[in-house]
């Protein structure tokens, strides 16, 4: 089990580094990432390299038993790269180039950048691919710079001509019939800078997916250039959970460790249920494979309005929940607190007060608990359940000029999430298209762009005997994000026995709901944001909206299709209306529950991978829940028989003990 977090030596006197060795050492910590913030130290101006500072370093972590993940440092250009190419500045969407001074600031697409990058991690890594303290390669740091200039336009029409051909396929795809917005030759073309009134949608939606795929060719670059060194050793970067400035989904295959920088609020109650969709999402994108945790804090960020701390307990419970959900290492931000810069108040391993800290005691802790870990290590989380999940479709669902602002893609997803957390339910994620007749069910909770290839797979399945569970503003668009003629959603009509003609934003209060009697519902069930006009077409009615535009029309239906059922949401419905909804349809699946006899405690999260059984208590009080039969708490060591207890905040980690029941 890896432990470990970024390393930044070059901020520190030479002998500081022996002292952190042996307090690393001390720890359990085992991998440190550095250089991600180097180039200036390895070359402060141009051509002039100086290593012999990071030789020592790998030396005395290497003596300590730290392995590296060394970083080409391609993610923060030194100041005179900027200064004497103004070129390889990013450009913002009003045209303003911006200067150096923070980090992040080149343009992916400049290639007088990009000869520089290439120069300094060739450099890098000819020197240090036999240094045996490297154990793998982080390639830049946390992808989603974006540049408007006029190289990265020039790139941009080159993408388009790889993907349309001719400039007559771009104007069909593009629709440019509106407005007036024909293109007669590639060089009209520019990205979608700022302009009088609306961008084109289809032209925002290839906008992203080229600066997702422009970012992918540099990380590409650099990561073949690692392989003419070093065939051996992992190369990966690190993702930022549903971050939307690039696709996962088109990164995963060229990762050789899926890695993501996690950072919950604190201060938000929902943020254990969004964090471990966002750790659902990572072992998803490896295929099942382990994930490394790359960047998480220890206590309180910087960079919040106003920045919550967590205590050593919290922290923990944290990274032990990446674990029970894939991860097969837990890393922080940083190893050591910065004195100085724009980071100077985000919490570390080693706090500015030292190591006799509660923080840093907590880190020791932690280092403990994972070793005690080792038989997860390379453990899968087995799922009944998958959950579609598509970076374009989201992307397109939240353009300007829809019917409503109101109905956010990724909080939808959040909330059917939340309903499947809390009844202890695993889950994948998927991208649209995928094969997904293996799973019990399968829940869509908006998937705006839809194909036909996608709606194929949705339908297979569900003949086939899958539950399939779909949300509003679903198929509402082509790959183009042109809108569906006919009645919707057009290419699953026949699945979800409905048709729609209308989308219709709700009132500030949203609307009440009739309920029929094959869900149990709370009192006075609301729906909020947006309903469909619906008429159904086989379905049966399980709710309908009960006044406004919509009166007496379908909310929520079911409807038999081949061997499996396709539910249909047609609305937001309140919190326990759709847990009702969501969890009669996996009821009807078939899904099984993660620890039988756990029964109903809030605030408790059950996790299965492997042979290990995770209860994560994420309330702020002790809990007992109830497990069948005899275990083992890898944690403590200790038997556990018929129930837990658990302190707030507390983690057990239980294998099957079939020995006699404990006096």
């Amino acid at each position: 089990m890896r432990f470990g977090g970024d390393y930044n030596p070059e901020q520190w006197p030479a002998h500081v580094w022996r002292e952190d060795a042996r307090l690393m050492r001390e720890a359990h910590v085992n991998l440190v990432t550095v250089g991600v913030f180097s180039w200036a130290r390895y070359e402060p101006s141009p051509g002039a390299r100086d290593f012999a500072w990071l030789d020592e370093v790998l030396d005395v972590l290497g003596e300590h038993g730290v392995g590296v993940d060394l970083a080409t440092p391609t993610a923060s250009p030194p100041p005179w790269l900027g200064v004497l190419h103004p070129d390889t500045l990013p450009v913002d969407p009003d045209g303003v180039r911006l200067v150096a001074g923070s980090r992040n600031q080149f343009s992916p697409a400049s290639r007088v950048y990009r000869e520089h990058a290439l120069a300094i991690t060739d450099a890098l890594v000819a020197r240090y691919a036999a240094h045996p303290a490297v154990r793998m390669w982080h390639v830049g740091n946390e992808f989603g710079q974006v540049c408007y200039g006029d190289e990265s336009a020039a790139a941009f029409r080159a993408w388009l001509e790889r993907r349309y051909g001719t400039v007559e396929a771009l104007n069909a795809a593009w629709g440019t019939t509106v407005w007036s917005q024909h293109y007669a030759d590639w060089s009209e073309i520019v990205p979608p800078r700022r302009t009088v009134y609306h961008v084109n949608p289809s032209q925002a939606l290839d906008w992203r997916r080229y600066c997702s795929d422009q970012l992918l060719a540099l990380y590409r670059e650099q990561r073949d250039l690692i392989r003419t060194y070093d065939a051996e050793r992992p190369v990966t970067t690190n993702f930022m959970g549903f971050f939307p400035g690039i696709d996962p989904w088109t990164w995963a295959e060229d990762v050789d460790v899926v890695a993501d920088d996690a950072y919950p609020d604190p201060g938000d109650p929902r943020a254990p249920a969004d964090a471990a969709l966002t750790q659902d999402l990572m072992r998803s994108l490896g295929d099942g494979a382990p994930w490394l945790l790359m960047e998480s804090a220890t206590s309180a960020v910087s960079w919040r309005p106003h920045n919550l701390p967590k205590s050593p307990e919290r922290s923990r419970l944290e990274s032990l929940q990446a674990v029970a959900r894939g991860a097969d290492g837990v890393c922080f931000f940083q190893w050591r607190a910065s004195r100085s810069g724009a980071e100077r108040f985000h919490s570390a391993m080693l706090p500015h007060a030292g190591p006799e800290t509660r923080v840093h005691r907590g880190v020791r802790r932690l280092g403990a608990d994972l070793a005690r870990l080792a038989p997860v290590v390379g453990g899968r989380v087995a799922a009944d359940v998958a959950v579609v999940v598509d970076w374009p479709s989201w992307w397109a669902s939240g353009e300007v000029a829809r019917p409503t602002d109101r109905l956010d893609a990724l909080e939808q997803l959040r909330a059917w999430y939340r309903v499947l957390w809390a009844r202890g339910v695993a889950c994948d994620l998927v991208p649209a298209g995928r094969d997904v007749s293996g799973y019990r069910a399968v829940l869509v909770p908006q998937l705006y762009l839809l194909d036909e290839a996608a709606a194929d797979a949705l339908r297979t399945a569900t003949h086939a005997g899958t539950t399939l569970v779909v949300g509003p503003f679903t198929g509402v668009a082509d790959e183009n994000a042109h809108v569906r003629t006919g009645r919707f959603p057009a290419l699953l009509r026949d699945v979800l026995g409905v048709s729609g003609e209308e989308w219709v934003p709700l009132p500030d209060d949203g609307v009440g709901l009739d309920v029929a009697a094959d869900l149990s519902a709370g009192p006075a069930p609301r729906a909020g944001v947006l309903g469909e006009l619906l008429e159904a077409e086989g379905a049966a009615v399980l709710a309908t909206f009960a006044d406004g535009h919509l009166a007496g029309g379908p909310a929520v239906t079911r409807h038999a299709y081949g061997a499996g059922d396709a539910w249909y949401v047609a609305t937001v419905p309140d919190e326990d209306l759709l847990g009702d909804v969501l969890g009669a349809a996996l009821d009807r699946a078939g899904v099984a529950l993660v620890l039988p006899g756990a029964g109903d405690a809030p605030g408790v999260e059950l996790v299965r991978r492997g042979d290990v059984r995770f209860v994560l208590n994420h309330t702020a009080g002790p809990v007992t829940v109830p497990v069948d039969g005899h275990h083992l708490d890898l944690l403590t060591g200790r038997p556990v028989d018929d129930a837990v207890h658990l302190a707030a905040h507390d983690v057990a980690a239980l294998v099957d003990h079939p020995t006699e029941r404990t006096p």
